[in-house]
Order: C-alpha cells, then sequence, then structure tokens
C-alpha cells in the first residue's frame, strides 16, 4: 500500500481575513451559494456581502438547519441548483463544513470552508461525518478531494466562547495517538494509502503544540486576548489536526466520540468534547504508564475538556448505557479496529468504566 499525503487547496489564517472573502471566493466562481447559521449571518452578514460586491462576485445566502445529513444535502443541492450557484462556501462550525463539502461533492463544485470557530479539524478534510436528521452518527462520507481553499480569520476566532477552541482542542487531542495506533498496526487512513513521515510529524507536533500552548491559549482567550499561543492553538486544532488525522488514521477515540452519540444525553455536547473522553478511553485500552495518563488528564482538566460521564451529560450511569455504547464503538465499520490488538465491546466497556474512574479520582486530588 502506498503512502498517501492530502491536504486542503490552500490555507490561510490571519486576523481580518472574513474581509477577504469575496476576493478569495473570486478564483472559483462567479455565485457562491453560502451556508450560513442565523447567528453567524446575523453577526457576519453585512460584512460577507460587502466582500462579495467589491470583488463583483455574486452570491445568496442559505441558512443551515442544524443537521449534516442526507436530508439537509439534498435541500441544499435543490437550492444550488435553482439559484445557479457554481461554489459553495460554508461558514460556520463543523456541521455546517461537513454539509458544504457534501453538497459541494455532489455537484460537481468547488467549495471553501471559513470556520468562525475553532472546534474541530472538519475544516481541512476530504471528509463529512453525516448524522440521521434526529443527531445520531450514521456514517462517513469519503470525499475526493479536500477543500479548495479553508480561510481561518483569527479575529472572529478569538471572539467565539473559548468553550469552542477548548472542544477544539479536545478534538485535536486525539490525533497524535490516533495516529500512533494507526501507523503501529500498519493500518490503512482515511486519505488511501499508509501514513507518511510528513503527517506523523505534523500529528506529533499537534500534541506538542497543545501541550505548550494549550492552557496559555485558553486563559488568553477568558481574557478576551488572541495571542500568539491562541494563534498556534488554532492552527494546531485546524491544520495539524487535520492533515494529522486524514493523513495518519482515525482509531479508537473517534470510535468512542461515535458510541457516545447513541445516548441523547450527551447530544449537547461538543463534537471535541466526547473525542477528548474517547481519548482517554483509548489510552486506557493501551494501558499507557499512570505518568502518561495522568498527564493527560491533568491538561483536559486544565483547559475545561470533559474526564467523566457525568461531565458529558450522565447523571445516570449504567452497564447497559456503557455496552451501548462499546457496542456502537465497535461497529464492524468503524475506526476502533485500526488499534493494534483486538477489541471487543467488553474490553471497551471495561475501558470507559475505567476512564470514567481516573477521571473522577484526578478531579478529587
Amino acid at each position: 500500500m502506498a503512502k498517501i499525503l492530502i491536504s486542503p487547496g490552500k490555507y490561510v489564517q490571519g486576523a481580518g481575513e472574513l474581509k477577504k472573502l469575496g476576493e478569495y471566493a473570486a478564483v472559483y466562481g462567479k455565485k457562491a451559494l453560502v451556508l450560513i447559521s442565523a447567528g453567524g449571518q446575523k453577526r457576519s452578514g453585512k460584512m460577507i456581502e460587502d466582500s462579495f460586491a467589491a470583488a463583483g462576485v455574486a452570491m445568496e445566502f442559505v441558512l443551515f438547519n442544524g443537521e449534516c445529513s442526507k436530508t439537509e444535502i439534498n435541500r441544499l443541492r435543490a437550492v444550488l441548483q435553482e439559484t445557479g450557484c457554481d461554489m459553495v462556501i460554508g461558514i460556520g462550525g463543523g456541521k455546517i463544513f461537513d454539509t458544504a463539502k457534501a453538497v459541494a461533492y455532489y455537484e460537481k463544485t468547488p467549495v471553501v470552508i471559513c470556520p468562525t470557530i475553532a472546534s474541530t479539524d472538519a475544516p481541512c478534510s476530504a471528509l463529512s461525518v453525516l448524522y440521521t436528521d434526529e443527531g445520531v452518527f450514521e456514517e462517513y462520507l469519503f470525499l475526493p478531494a479536500n477543500p479548495n481553499l479553508v480561510l481561518m480569520d483569527t479575529d472572529v476566532i478569538a471572539a467565539s466562547p473559548t468553550r469552542l477552541t477548548v472542544a477544539g482542542m479536545g478534538d485535536a487531542l486525539a490525533t497524535y495517538f490516533e495516529a500512533r495506533a494507526c501507523v503501529t498496526k500498519g493500518a490503512g487512513t482515511c486519505a488511501g494509502g499508509l501514513s507518511t513521515e510528513a503527517a506523523y510529524a505534523l500529528a506529533k507536533l499537534c500534541f506538542d503544540t497543545l501541550m505548550d500552548e494549550g492552557v496559555k491559549a485558553k486563559i488568553a482567550l477568558d481574557a478576551g486576548a488572541c495571542t500568539a499561543a491562541v494563534e498556534k492553538v488554532i492552527e494546531a486544532n485546524t491544520l495539524l489536526s487535520g492533515i494529522g488525522f486524514e493523513s495518519c488514521g482515525l482509531a479508537g477515540a473517534h470510535a468512542i466520540h461515535n458510541g457516545l452519540t447513541v445516548l441523547p444525553e450527551c447530544h449537547h455536547m461538543y463534537h471535541g468534547e466526547k473525542v477528548a473522553f474517547g481519548t482517554l478511553t483509548q489510552l486506557v485500552l493501551e494501558n499507557i504508564p499512570s505518568g502518561e495518563l495522568e498527564d493527560i488528564i491533568t491538561f483536559c482538566i486544565e483547559v475545561g475538556l470533559p474526564v467523566t460521564l457525568e461531565e458529558l451529560g450522565l447523571s445516570e450511569v449504567t452497564d447497559e448505557k456503557i455496552m451501548a455504547v462499546a457496542e456502537a464503538a465497535c461497529a464492524p465499520t468503524d475506526t476502533l479496529h485500526n488499534m493494534p490488538f483486538e477489541v471487543t465491546p467488553e474490553t471497551v466497556a471495561a475501558a470507559i468504566k475505567a476512564a470514567d474512574a481516573y477521571g473522577r479520582y484526578f478531579k478529587a486530588i
């Protein structure tokens, strides 16, 4: 199997870059379908409209219905066809990105991704995570190409709630550990091959950046400051994690996340918050040294990531709920089987219980 690395066509990160969106979009088409939330349009709509007007590019705002589902994708495909748009732009968070990417894929148009938050590594990937209309994980849609452009306006991102960037740290935290598992096993990646040394180095840099800059960035964001640490964490959450997960592979952490989606109590939690707990569960499955496990749990506690099932919304934890998560995580089509040893619902359920217990233990210290 060949080694393959994939990435977005262009990545731009800096203060005030959203004001140039029309200029960037002009390269890809003449009329953009701009997928955005109602709140996003209220906050940034005028600036975006002005940007397109200045660049002489037409645009059509369409409000996102809230779920990256086949129903929503088909609705937006019809809108694109009716309005004559020749490119798709997703502005907002992860489910908007994934929906925009899927619509662009089916309609064979360019796609531009403009995160207003740094809460996941979804922006850079050639992947859409599809859910049912009710928000339960359904399947991965692997796309033939990454976004044409990812545009990160750090002024906008730094002004978003700190919790969202922290959730992005939770998503990014999994990158190196899942990459390590896949490389150890020789598992195929989301890019369709084996990991390159370059991608693995970026996955490790992602982890090192979080450990060095994460707590500083969280404190700065709480103070309303966009510092060098914040800039580095935004890049780690988005670019480093995006290339790292996609070109190195997914393993236990994201499979545990997908398992957690079967519990309605967890639906209010952000993707990266559930992935963070999935990372702890994967590390328990791997039985890493206690000092390393303590370092990761302590980091999560310091930045505000959940380390217990109660923090994920489970006020009542039962063996039946834990086994339901474990069984879903062990689905034949999910990535838990990229771990370099055999996993079963029973071993995963035990790891979930232990991760929860370790989290409660370290929070009490």
